[in-house]
């Protein structure tokens, strides 16, 4: 079977089945005893562990971590009619203001008061936790998103009151467990709504590892919105637009891209998010050629996209007909992909955030498509 994608390329295209049971709902105890499905650019599988990573990597070559922070973005709070508002929040744009999607059985009116609630009783109730806060209305920038201010930092009410928000598919309430777990041993800057899940499999043991074999570390930032996972909904791609999130590529780590590309080696981006930050600061540039800054990215990768930066990508297993998907077959080839996924659900492989992971090679026959 070719590596080029159908034509035109359809949402339906990037569909696949996934017993309900290979969904994980957990984290395993250890980080790095997760699974690793190894694709190399041509042919054949390896089924590996995450503590294997070491040995598919050269002193030469450079990982790329996306290094933002989860944050506790999820809020219940009730109307002053006593109506309940479940609150995502998207983007945190002051100390005092963030942009957040809402649900409700209907929406509150601009300068309404919202009493936030939590978890607080035996019976699993919310109860009122003494914080207001105030609906502005609709988000000019974005048509699913609304304004909300907050009497004292967002950060420390989050921190107080919010819930990690796990994704849809993992059917449990969230635990204090989660608020570790879900989280990579090396984030920073708070900002993402939901986690660089291919950074969850590395623990500190691994890392050491890494560090031994002198394999090179660089860091990024992308601020993880939920738009990433969005929907696509048209069976036309070309019609789906991603929505915009914030990254940034500092300078030094630029300078290690660029020294890497010089000495032969690898970049390894350590999941999707690095992925798309290291090419959306390639775009318009020469390969390996890209200049650190912050910037707004909404980078669309579908297979026929021609990679600047990224060698390798490290990921986990993405949801039928999602944007991710799509990336992945970008990277590594349309047959490849779904060679890859059928052989992961015959051999039962944890999929989606708290899932294993693949190790993806390049494949540059692609780049004369």
């Amino acid at each position: 079977m070719s590596n080029r994608p159908p034509e035109p390329l359809c949402l339906s295209d990037f569909d696949y089945d996934l017993p309900p049971e290979l969904i994980a709902q957990a984290p395993l105890e250890v980080r790095s005893e997760s699974r690793l499905l190894h694709v190399p650019s041509g042919v054949g599988l390896s089924d590996l562990q995450f503590r294997d990573l070491p040995e598919l990597l050269s002193p030469k070559d450079l990982l790329v971590f996306n290094d933002s922070k989860v944050i506790p973005a999820r809020l219940h709070a009730k109307k002053n009619s006593g109506g309940q508002v479940e609150i995502l929040l998207e983007r945190i744009l002051g100390e005092r203001l963030a942009s957040a999607m809402l649900r409700a059985s209907r929406k509150p009116k601009e300068g309404d008061q919202l009493e936030l609630v939590k978890a607080g009783s035996a019976e699993g109730g919310l109860v009122p936790c003494s914080e207001v806060i105030t609906f502005r209305g609709r988000d000019p920038s974005h048509d699913d998103r609304f304004l909300l201010s907050f009497s004292r930092p967002v950060l420390q009410v989050l921190n107080e009151v919010g819930e990690i928000p796990l994704p849809p598919y993992i059917t449990r309430t969230p635990s204090g467990a989660d608020a570790l777990r879900y989280q990579t041993v090396f984030a920073q800057p708070p900002g993402s709504v939901a986690a660089p899940t291919a950074g969850l499999h590395f623990d500190e043991s691994l890392l050491k590892r890494l560090d031994e074999r002198g394999i090179q570390r660089a860091h990024l930032t992308l601020h993880v919105g939920s738009g990433t996972f969005a929907p696509v909904k048209s069976e036309d791609l070309s019609q789906h637009k991603m929505h915009a999130e914030w990254c940034s590529l500092s300078e030094e780590a630029a300078d290690r891209i660029r020294e890497t590309k010089q000495r032969g080696g690898r970049v390894v981006a350590v999941g999707t998010t690095s992925a798309r930050t290291l090419e959306s600061a390639a775009l318009g540039a020469g390969a390996g050629h890209l200049q650190g800054g912050s910037f707004e990215t909404s980078l669309f990768i579908t297979p026929g996209f021609q990679f600047k930066v990224v060698d390798a990508l490290i990921t986990n297993f993405h949801l039928p007909k999602s944007t991710l998907l799509m990336l992945v077959s970008a990277l590594a080839g349309y047959a490849r992909i779904r060679e890859a996924y059928a052989h992961a659900v015959r051999e039962h492989y944890r999929f989606f955030s708290y899932g294993d992971a693949m190790f993806l090679e390049r494949d540059r026959s692609l780049e004369s498509l």
